[in-house]
């Protein structure tokens, strides 16, 4: 299992779990949603559940579900501020096509 940080991901997580000192790392991974399927779930991993893979990034644990495993293996996670917007940004080799509005993709069956 292969994520990645950009360096203002990192930085941007490592705000978080300093403001979070009980939290154990990033949660990262997908659930149904959009017009694609599968929309991205960033949040704080407060506990290690089974199946879980974990990675580990200069200090900072991401920790992924079984489900999600294929989905996102392999994905480069950026954090980008355009004007007052500021967002996660996910370059995702699996993701074969996303919506429109970019909020969910899908994927290759051959790849996931």
């Amino acid at each position: 299992m292969a994520i990645a940080l950009a360096p203002a991901a990192l930085e941007r997580a490592r705000r978080f779990l300093a403001a979070s000192p009980d939290a154990l790392g990033l949660r990262f991974g997908v659930a149904r949603t959009g017009c694609s399927g599968w929309g991205y779930v960033v949040d704080l991993a407060h506990e290690e559940k089974p199946g879980d893979a974990v990675t580990e990034q200069d200090g900072v644990r991401i920790y992924v579900d079984a489900q999600s495993q294929p989905m996102v293996d392999g994905t480069e996670i950026d954090f980008e501020q355009k004007g007052l917007n500021q967002e996660f940004v996910f370059r995702n080799p699996n993701a074969a096509a996303e919506c429109g509005c970019g909020e969910s993709f899908t994927t290759d069956p051959g790849k996931a």
